[in-house]
């Protein structure tokens, strides 16, 4: 069973907003709030937390 949904507000760049949006056409998914949830739970049981946050990735800091 999926647990309690909160409301939450977040500020995303206009690319991660694009990204989204494939990922929800490419697997028929409902909305972009499904698409993070799916990225979430992925980064919180089979991510490498220190892969994924020991990393600069800024794509537009050039």
């Amino acid at each position: 069973m999926a647990g309690a949904k909160i409301s939450a507000t977040f500020e995303i760049n206009a690319e991660a907003g694009d990204m989204l949006a494939r990922i929800v056409a490419r697997y028929d998914l409902p909305d972009a709030s499904k698409a993070l949830r799916i990225l979430l739970d992925f980064a919180a049981t089979d991510g490498d937390w220190d892969e994924i946050f020991g990393t600069v990735r800024c794509r537009r800091c050039g």
